[in-house]
């Protein structure tokens, strides 16, 4: 489990010279924790709640899928036609746009600014209304011919229509939550949104199944009812987090005062580029589920669709790791300390290649204790399991690079790992359809995709080991 050729693009170097910060005894705890501590034992300590609060909302999606398969394949299909979409959304407003504003507040804080940190909690929830109505606005304006271009067609079309509607009805309650708790983490708490997030989940795994089948005197709403579970959930979690907010009990608070674009830059300069990478990985699996839609019908799309959702689970899971990256990386670079946010960095990303790489395995040596989860349809599960086999092997990389890209949001260099990016969705689209093209095989196509995920890990490592962060890109001695 984590896409259009952007302009080029340059991001302002980050100030990495040694500030001027809060003395020890000035200094909040938890921010002289992200600069002295240990680094291991910090990570891992940061990480687990965070990784719970991502594995929870990517829950949320499953347990979608999950009963949204028993009412038949033109169900599983329409969700496996708007997933990308709202993983897009997740992606953008949690890792893209929510990295940051972890990583602004996390070098405002390092930096001993703590005024600048709480104005930029107001300027982060301004912002995130924005995009979430902008990006409402779009897929409910064109979801039809957008479905369309992915394969839906009839009853998986009519389905991810009205799936697609109600849960980017609620999109900017979405982007909201996600800002609210990028403004927690950046602090370097990620144990409350982990727990508001848990519970949103949990909850959600009665409401779902009650609102899509029916019960008593709540009727039974098919797969809209799947769509208003999640955007309940929404609700729920934007109001907590907010509350935490509000009482004061975060580091950095919500002050109401006059908007400026300075600290507004200070987020959009590293999430507007993140948001274009989150683009580039949801539009490669959107253009490949195309791909396996026009060379075999609907039955493929949703094999493929649930077999790559699997890499979508990696996304919340190497963003267990990538919150704390990003805070520690960026206070650290607040600071004027690069080799220790380069060993975080270098820490970080051996995790996660390790924990990706055993989800990988496993998939590709057991592919259909997957797939089963969400239907048993015989040519669903051939699609699948070939995905699986020829994929599954690489997720180690991806979970490298993903870790390192994140890293890169809280150094604010993002330059290298969006053209790395790039070429990975290249490759994928392009020559999986060359592949396509040439052998009419789609487990040909599969093994493109894999070694296009071997292409990112490997391209972002390289350019930071070359100084990508603090120099541009010079010859390495």
């Amino acid at each position: 489990m984590n896409i259009p050729t952007p302009a080029p693009v340059t991001v302002a170097p980050v100030a990495v010279a040694p500030v001027e910060i809060a003395a020890p005894s000035a200094m909040n705890p938890r921010t002289r924790m992200l600069l002295q501590a240990p680094i291991l034992p910090t990570l891992l300590r940061m990480a687990w709640p965070n990784v719970i609060i991502m594995f929870a909302q990517a829950a949320t999606g499953l347990i979608e899928t999950f009963w949204v398969g028993k009412l038949g394949t033109d169900a599983l299909a329409g969700v496996a036609l708007v997933f990308p979409g709202v993983m897009l959304m997740q992606m953008i407003s949690a890792g893209a746009l929510g990295g940051g504003i972890s990583s602004a507040i996390a070098r405002a804080l390092g930096g001993g600014r703590r005024e600048e940190a709480d104005a930029l909690v107001l300027h982060a929830i301004v912002i995130n209304v924005l995009l979430g109505a902008c990006f409402a606005g779009a897929v409910l304006i064109w979801g039809r011919p957008l479905y369309s271009a992915m394969g839906g067609e009839g009853g998986s079309l009519e389905a991810a229509l009205i799936y697609s509607n109600i849960v980017f009805g609620g999109n900017i309650l979405l982007w909201v939550m996600n800002g609210l708790a990028s403004a927690i983490r950046g602090t370097g708490n990620m144990l409350f949104p982990a727990l508001v997030i848990c519970v949103g989940a949990m909850l959600l795994v009665p409401v779902s199944p009650l609102l899509i089948f029916g019960l008593g005197p709540i009727p039974a709403m098919g797969i809209a009812g799947g769509g208003i579970a999640l955007v309940l959930f929404y609700i729920g979690g934007t109001a907590v987090l907010g509350w935490y907010i509000l009482s004061g009990r975060n580091i950095a608070h919500l002050r109401i005062a006059p908007l400026r674009w300075s600290l507004a830059r200070e987020i959009l300069r590293v999430g507007a580029v993140a948001a274009v990478s989150s683009i580039q990985t949801n539009l490669t699996i959107g253009l490949t589920t195309a791909l396996a839609g026009m060379a075999a019908g609907p039955q493929a799309v949703a094999g493929f669709g649930t077999a790559a959702r699997l890499e979508y689970l990696l996304v919340p899971l190497v963003f267990g790791l990538g919150g704390p990256l990003v805070a520690l990386v960026g206070t650290n670079v607040g600071a004027g300390q690069r080799e220790r946010a380069l060993r975080v960095a270098w820490i970080g990303a051996s995790i996660a290649a390790l924990l990706c790489e055993i989800i990988g395995v496993s998939a590709a040596l057991a592919p259909e204790a997957w797939l089963r989860l969400f239907g048993d349809d015989p040519r669903m599960i051939a699609v699948g399991s070939a995905y699986l086999r020829a994929v599954g092997p690489f997720y180690g990389f991806f979970g490298f690079g993903l870790a390192l890209y994140f890293a890169s949001q809280g150094a604010g260099r993002l330059l290298w790992p969006l053209l790395v990016g790039l070429a990975r969705m290249i490759l994928a689209v392009g020559g999986g359809w060359i592949a396509l093209e040439l052998t009419g095989s789609l487990a040909a196509m599969f093994v493109v995709v894999g070694l296009a995920l071997a292409v990112y890990g490997a391209g972002i490592a390289f350019a930071i080991w070359m100084g990508a962060w603090f120099t541009g890109l010079p010859a390495r001695r």
